[in-house]
């Protein structure tokens, strides 16, 4: 049966992601363009490492060179244009300088992930590369979503309840993002994250938490679906609170794959979970 035919379709928001390739689909680039895509914009990627990845674990990475970085980025910015970029795993002291200057130059909200282990507990940050990310990436960012092993990382806070958040909160804002959200979901209770931009802009988004393991890639999904949602003219706190709610469906839809941790569903609205 053919198609109905109809005249030139405008391009949606399009989002570019910086990160590494999870070779078992739930993270890393595979995870930020599958929640691009549900959530209407047009994802573009620069990969900036290969992983042997599955449910189990990271077996092995290897960085792209720097120049092949760069290459990719520029071949998406200059021609296509980008309206949010979304940064993930970036490996190297080499690779967080690459893409920090790359991003100094740009005119578009940046959501900065600063990944520096997997669900699993496997390094995707040289222990070298922290005092980069922190002095080079993080002043670049619109928005930092680090998770609470990656604030302790760069700020030397533990955090070990809610009450802790908001100094941690304060302690990344000074090292330069914008906005910074701390994700307090490996702390008991209820999934609470802080939104902070300063004396004024302080907002909690708070969730159910549920009894699923399978949240392999929760952390990339919720990055991009702040970029996807800062791309469609959001401002930041109506990006992270339309993110959350993505992310809160996409963990309680998560499925088994393999032998350890499955997945978060990126296509749970699709599905009518």
């Amino acid at each position: 049966m053919a198609l109905p035919s109809r005249g030139p379709v405008a391009a949606p928001p399009r989002v570019l992601t910086v990160a590494g390739s999870d070779s078992g689909g739930g993270a890393g680039i595979q995870a930020d363009l599958k929640a691009m895509l549900a959530l209407g914009v047009h994802g573009m990627s620069v990969i900036t490492a290969v992983t042997a990845q599955n449910s189990l674990g990271v077996q092995g990475y290897w960085e792209l060179p720097a120049e092949a970085v760069r290459a990719q980025f520029r071949s998406v910015v200059d021609d296509i244009g980008v309206q949010a970029v979304k940064t993930g795993m970036l490996a190297s002291i080499e690779l967080v300088e690459t893409v920090s200057e790359l991003l100094a130059g740009l005119d578009a909200p940046v959501v900065v992930d600063p990944v520096g282990v997997s669900k699993h507990g496997d390094a995707l940050l040289a222990a070298e590369a922290v005092a980069t990310v922190r002095e080079r990436l993080l002043p670049v960012a619109t928005v930092a979503t680090p998770n609470l092993h990656e604030v302790a990382q760069l700020t030397g806070i533990t955090v070990l309840g809610q009450d802790d958040m908001a100094d941690a909160a304060r302690a990344l804002l000074d090292l330069g993002p914008r906005w910074v959200l701390v994700k307090g979901g490996h702390l008991e209770g209820e999934a609470a994250d802080l939104l902070y931009g300063g004396p004024g802009e302080e907002h909690w988004f708070r969730a159910a938490r549920y009894d699923n393991r399978h949240t392999h890639g929760t952390g990339c999904t919720l990055a991009s679906a702040i970029a996807a949602e800062l791309a469609k003219g959001q401002d930041v706190p109506g990006a992270v609170a339309a993110a959350k709610e993505y992310v809160t469906g996409a963990i309680a839809a998560g499925f088994a794959l393999g032998a350890g941790i499955g997945p978060v569903d990126h296509g749970w609205r699709l599905r009518g979970a």
